[in-house]
């Protein structure tokens, strides 16, 4: 079996699904067997699909799919939070599903990402925030050179750490 991951858009359409609680519907639309994990994050697919009712452009930057590029098994989600900002800035953002934990996919993903960022003309700044209890994440995180640049107070996660890592394009 191949480690190589790939990257999917859920888009609009199944970002609604998702909302809906459709998970077969989010299925169909996607063409990945989404895992019932999913279903357990409405909050955010509706907030990503408000997202992109006020701003479609981020369309292609948020809530993305990520699978083994083999057997296209779902192993978790990723994406950023938005377009790339005035100043050239994206925040990451990456979950592995439970079961797929500790096989060296976040690191994978990561990795995917700040080669994404660095590819993107628009983008100068590639920002992580963790909560300071997630060893697993400060971990991944710590193999590549993002600075720990300050902490932030988030309404939905509370207190988190905040890195960056300068992007070349």
């Amino acid at each position: 079996m191949s480690d190589a991951l790939t990257f999917v858009p859920l888009k609009a359409a199944g970002l609604h699904a998702l909302t809906a609680g459709n998970l077969a519907e989010a299925s169909r639309i996607t063409g990945f067997d989404l895992p019932e994990e999913y279903l357990e994050h409405a909050w955010l697919w509706e907030m990503r699909s408000l997202q992109l009712e006020d701003e479609p452009a981020d369309e292609e930057w948020v809530a993305w799919i990520v699978a083994r590029a083999d057997d296209r098994t779902v192993i978790g989600r990723s994406g950023f939070h938005a377009r790339p900002n005035e100043v050239g800035m994206v925040e990451l953002s990456y979950t592995v599903l439970p079961q797929y934990r500790r096989r060296g996919y976040a690191g994978q993903i990561l990795r995917q990402l700040v080669s994404f960022a660095r590819e993107h003309p628009a983008v100068r700044i590639l920002r992580a925030t963790v909560s300071p209890d997630n060893a697993a994440s400060l971990a991944t995180l710590s193999k590549f050179p993002f600075v720990h640049v300050g902490d932030q107070m988030d309404e939905i996660d509370g207190l988190e750490l905040v890195f960056e890592l300068e992007v070349e394009s």
